[in-house]
This record gives structure tokens, C-alpha cells and sequence, in this order.
């Protein structure tokens, strides 16, 4: 009997691996967070916004609150592929700090990432940001778990008043100087507002092993304090809708992400500004 436990939960673990690898085209890792971006088809490293803490830090520079955030994933209604995000940001003096951790999976596998980071203005349109990650891969006793350290960082060009062009690298430490393999990641976008209520943007990623994804994505003020989301990403084929809300004391987004064979992804964030 207990061999047969075993083997189902590792038969469980291995069937949630492949769907959320094919999910996410193979990455592992880079675990998504914030319904804004998530909305907007995951365009993200030139929008200002609490979640660029997991997309781009040099963007903390912009950070002039102290702000609390949360956000949960829920992947094609599949409980074991859950993502929980949380995370912090601080504005010291010209530069902003921020801790963020994320936890996926479930009992028999789990995957946890912790991470600080630090963004500042290099100059009147320059800013930059670097992350420290550290993740902790756990799974039944049949297997070894596994930690791994790393960082990222990002870089924000303002070459006018409304556009803005960004870059961000994940893991540039090569897999020969480390035991536990992580993949890198370079991502380079373009963004710009084309009026005081509406976003645009156009990102491009390459990644260890993946085809290059393209991503594009809007952000329009329907309303005072209100918004929507649409954008495209050609990771699966994924369409995305989301809308926020700005109350007096809390931000509310959701965001619905779709794929071309498992199903929709729906995600929703809860950010509070301190002061």
C-alpha cells in the first residue's frame, strides 16, 4: 500500500510538472505575479506598478510609497498549480527597496522563491535595479531537494517624456559555475502612454531553450479610478482581459489569461499604499 501512495503522488507530481511547464513554454522559474500585468498579456518592464518587484526593479526607482501587496495565480482551476505572492516596497531616500516571495505547488511539490531587491535613478532618464533571488525546490522523500541562488537586474531608458524602453536579465551566472540548474532570461521592451489614459506596450523574451515569445498589451482608465486590460502573448497563443479598481485604501485588480489547449489562467492582486 504504501508503494502505491508513493507512486501515485509521484504520478501526481510529474502530470502537474508537464502541465505547468507547457503552461508556461518550459520555464519553471519565472513565476508570474500581478493581475495588472497578467491583464495586459504580461507586458511588464516599462510600466510603473508594485508588481515590476518580480518583472523589473529598475522600475522601484519610480516607488514613492510604502506599499503591501498580494496576489494568487489559480491555473486552469488545478489547486496544485496555485501560485501565492506576496511582497513589500520601500522608498529610501532616492532609491527604493523591496522583498518578495513566492510560493508554488502543493504537498508532495513545492517550489518557493525569495527575493530582494534595490532600484534607483541613474540619471534624469536613466534607472536601474537589482534583484537577489534564493529558491528552494521541495518534493517527496524519493527525492533530493534542491536550492539555488541567483539574481537579476533591469535597466529603464527614458528617451522621452512618455516612452520608455527597458531591459531585463534573469540569471546571467552560467550553469557551469552552479550545481542546480536555472535558466536565464532576457527580456527587452518598449512602452509608451499615448495619452494620460491609455498604455501601450510591446515585449519580446528569450530564454534557455524556449522560442523567442512576443507580448503585447494595453492599459486604458475606462473611468475615474477604474481600468481595462486586454493583450496577446504568442507563449501558447494566450488573449488576456483584466480590470482594476483604485479604492481609498486598496488597489483591486483580476485578470483572466486564456490558453490555446488547458484552459483559462485567472489571477487577482490586492496592493495597499501605507503612505
Amino acid at each position: 500500500m504504501k508503494q502505491l501512495s508513493s507512486l501515485h503522488k509521484i504520478s501526481v507530481s510529474v502530470f502537474c510538472l508537464f502541465l505547468f511547464s507547457t503552461a508556461f513554454g518550459g520555464d519553471l522559474y519565472r513565476l508570474s505575479a500581478g493581475a495588472v500585468e497578467a491583464g495586459m498579456g504580461n507586458v511588464c518592464i516599462t510600466k510603473n506598478g508594485f508588481w515590476s518587484l518580480f518583472h523589473n526593479q529598475a522600475l522601484l526607482a519610480f516607488n514613492k510609497s510604502l506599499s503591501f501587496g498580494l496576489n494568487y495565480e489559480d491555473r486552469f482551476s488545478i489547486k496544485e498549480l496555485g501560485t501565492r505572492s506576496i511582497g513589500i516596497t520601500v522608498p529610501v531616500g532616492e532609491a527604493s527597496i523591496g522583498a518578495v516571495y513566492s510560493h508554488f505547488g502543493y504537498s508532495d511539490f513545492k517550489r518557493d522563491m525569495t527575493g530582494l531587491a534595490c532600484g534607483l535613478k541613474l540619471s534624469e532618464n536613466i534607472s536601474a535595479g537589482i534583484q537577489v533571488d534564493y529558491f528552494s525546490e521541495r518534493t517527496t522523500k524519493e527525492y533530493n531537494n534542491n536550492q539555488a541562488v541567483t539574481f537579476e537586474t533591469g535597466l529603464l531608458f527614458t528617451p522621452s517624456e512618455n516612452t520608455r524602453i527597458g531591459i531585463h536579465l534573469f540569471n546571467p551566472i552560467p550553469n557551469s559555475l552552479r550545481k542546480t540548474y536555472l535558466p536565464s532570461f532576457l527580456r527587452l521592451g518598449v512602452g509608451t502612454e499615448l495619452s494620460k489614459i491609455l498604455f501601450a506596450g510591446v515585449e519580446a523574451e528569450m530564454s534557455t531553450g524556449n522560442k523567442l515569445i512576443v507580448s503585447t498589451g494595453f492599459d486604458y482608465e475606462a473611468a475615474k479610478n477604474f481600468w481595462l486590460r486586454s493583450g496577446f502573448s504568442t507563449n501558447n497563443n494566450s488573449f488576456s482581459f483584466g480590470l482594476g479598481y483604485l479604492t481609498k485604501i486598496a488597489q483591486l485588480d483580476l485578470a483572466f489569461q486564456t490558453h490555446e489547449k488547458l484552459g483559462v489562467t485567472s489571477s487577482v492582486s490586492l496592493i495597499f499604499k501605507i503612505h
